[in-house]
């Protein structure tokens, strides 16, 4: 994208002295739920109100947003605490009422991102917009579809654009309700720095308890502001009631956030250190969930083993995964001392796994 430092013009025009902070219910519900949130927040690190007025959900018969008619609860709530609007949109109706009502900031959600066709069906309705419109990472980790929405609002002569990193979706149980998969918004930022990068904590997390650690690493990781679902009373919420905070907590959360200053050489050199510590901490975090993986699929093979009366150890099977490994280890820059101490070490582990299931 040529000339993408217009990209981060309207995040600087806020002169902000805090990372962006985007927040309100998950779902506009009622008039009176939206303004009393909006004033709950206008006093806070807050600036753009967030609410949901069209929910794409899953399946058919749930609650799918109230429409047209929370817009207008927006315009009220932005007259009387000014703070500026957001929602999301996901065709070209949507648009042109979000635009119709002046809503400040447009979100393209994780599940139109995945669609060329109305990603593109969005642009041609925006063209040429001073809007600032974000785009949500879609629900499978592609990175290429990701970028690929971008440069199609790009196109479409939208400079205002920024991205929200709010996970991606996997069969597997894990803590997260969408894993995180750090390392790809890390390689977003790393090919377009001048792309504001916003985490959404609340659809990563699913759960109110794992936010403010979500936020610290984006806040670590260098991201440009949070997008974080508040409502006064979360657990009555009409969507999503696990993963909002009150508007008590996120201001508690926003105190408690660690957040850098780059003003000085050694504040860069801080600012460089921690953020390079924190894709570290990203790393181990995958290798763990990957070695507990492996794990369970070594106590499958320990449970088959079993059935047979084989022996846990196969000695041509373990020297032909170690010399596979090492010759992808040196194409990695590793050295065959390591790679041999480290899968020595996953190979003992696997064995002591297989025992465990065979002796029952």
């Amino acid at each position: 994208m040529e000339n993408s430092q217009a990209l981060r013009t309207w995040l600087d025009d806020l002169k902000l002295s805090h990372p962006l902070v985007i927040a309100g219910p998950c779902s506009a519900e009622t008039e009176e739920q939206v303004l009393k949130i909006a004033h709950e927040l206008k006093d806070s690190d807050v600036t753009y109100l967030r609410a949901g007025i069209w929910k794409p959900r899953t399946r058919p018969g749930m609650f799918e947003g109230v429409g047209a008619i929370g817009l207008k609860w927006l315009q009220k709530a932005k007259a009387e605490t000014g703070m500026l609007t957001a929602t999301e949109v996901a065709n070209a109706a949507h648009v042109k009422l979000a635009l119709e009502h002046d809503v400040d900031l447009l979100w393209i959600g994780a599940r139109s991102t995945v669609s060329p066709f109305i990603i593109q069906e969005i642009a041609d309705a925006l063209e040429g917009t001073d809007k600032i419109v974000l785009v949500k990472n879609p629900v499978n980790p592609d990175l290429a579809l990701w970028l690929g929405a971008i440069e199609r609002l790009y196109n479409a002569n939208i400079k205002k654009l920024g991205v929200i990193h709010r996970g991606f979706s996997t069969y597997q149980k894990t803590k997260y309700r969408n894993i995180p998969e750090w390392q790809l918004a890390v390689d977003l930022q790393n090919k377009f720095p001048d792309l504001p990068l916003i985490c959404d904590p609340s659809h990563i997390t699913g759960k109110r308890d794992m936010i403010f650690d979500v936020c610290q690493t984006a806040l670590d990781l260098n991201y440009d502001g949070l997008m974080i679902e508040t409502h006064f009373d979360p657990d009555n919420a009409w969507s999503d009631a696990a993963q909002q905070v009150t508007p008590d907590s996120l201001k508690q959360i926003m105190r408690d956030l660690k957040i850098r200053k780059e003003t000085d050489e050694e504040a860069e050199y801080n600012s460089k250190i921690t953020n390079l510590r924190a894709q570290i901490d990203v790393l181990d975090n995958k290798l763990i969930e990957t070695m507990g993986e492996r794990m369970k699929v070594a106590d499958g093979i320990g449970a088959l083993k079993k059935q047979r009366n084989v022996a846990v150890l196969q000695s041509n099977r373990w020297n032909e995964v170690l010399g596979k490994m090492i010759l992808e280890g040196e194409e990695k820059g590793l050295s065959e001392e390591f790679i041999l101490k480290v899968f020595k070490a996953i190979h003992q582990e696997s064995i002591n796994h297989q025992e465990k299931v065979i002796k029952g």
